[in-house]
């Protein structure tokens, strides 16, 4: 006998309760709605993120220049940009964990809608108007961290909390991210060094072209507007209220996040 077909509308709804505090959080989705794999957990990623409103970016990542890219639509109430110079402040209060990365996020100018024929990697980067560097927060609408499997995770908004977009560049072209640097620091100290990219990904670009041409499809494709963050530089590292969290592309900006 078949498989049920999975409902990813009621499975949103398990982790938006939890989100919204109406339930007490989860250890993993009910096992008869739990996403099995892939296609089942975008699904129950679109479904949360229609829940939570407009969409103002994404996110995208990949464990090795080989794999295939994961990506998560990120709600207008994740996404937080800062004025010139300026750091965000976020209520520790708001998240279960706290898990900051640093990333850079490329800023869009010109819709990438769905179509047919596949966007070239020139025409994507066409469309970018900025890279800027960013912080984001990984969080948790489960009941622990990291104790779901891959799936459940990635229907989770990949672990998505908050993400923080600082200063940058607006000449795109001259943005060599392979050779960039970065400094993530907590409370004044090095956390993580890279003298040269630290992505597992690699090229941001190929991150790009895959969530313009496949991964952003069924939610209607890029917007102008839409920032895309490209996964993290320095991997995750778990911080406690109070902290300051600066993250440092020497030449290109730098994103401050304060968690009072």
């Amino acid at each position: 006998m078949p498989p049920a077909t999975l409902d990813p509308v009621a499975s949103a709804a398990i982790i938006t309760r939890a989100r919204e505090g109406r339930t007490p959080r989860p250890l993993d989705f009910p096992a008869g709605l739990r996403p099995r794999d892939a296609a089942e957990a975008y699904a129950v990623q679109d479904a949360v993120v229609r829940a939570r409103g407009e969409i103002a970016g994404w996110k995208v990542g990949a464990a090795s220049p080989q794999a295939q890219p994961a990506r998560a639509a990120l709600a207008r109430d994740s996404v937080w940009v800062a004025a010139a110079g300026e750091a965000v402040a976020l209520s520790a209060a708001g998240f279960a964990v706290m898990g900051v990365e640093a990333e850079l996020v490329y800023e869009l100018g010109a819709d990438l809608p769905a179509r047919a024929t596949p966007y070239s990697a020139a025409e994507v980067l066409a469309a970018v108007v900025s890279v800027r560097a960013a912080i984001e927060v990984c969080d948790t609408r489960f009941a622990a961290w990291a104790q779901q499997g891959e799936w459940s995770r990635l229907a989770d908004q990949a672990c998505h909390g908050a993400l923080i977009v600082g200063a940058g560049v607006t000449d795109v072209a001259a943005v060599q991210p392979l050779a960039q640097a970065v400094t993530l620091s907590v409370n004044g100290a090095v956390a993580v060094q890279h003298a040269t990219w630290g992505n597992p990904a690699g090229d941001p670009l190929r991150l790009l072209v895959w969530l313009a041409n496949e991964g952003a499809r069924s939610l209607g494709g890029l917007r102008a507007g839409h920032w895309v963050t490209t996964g993290s530089c320095t991997g995750t590292v778990l911080v406690a209220p109070g902290a300051e969290v600066v993250a440092d592309f020497p030449g290109l900006g730098q994103a401050v996040l304060h968690l009072p």
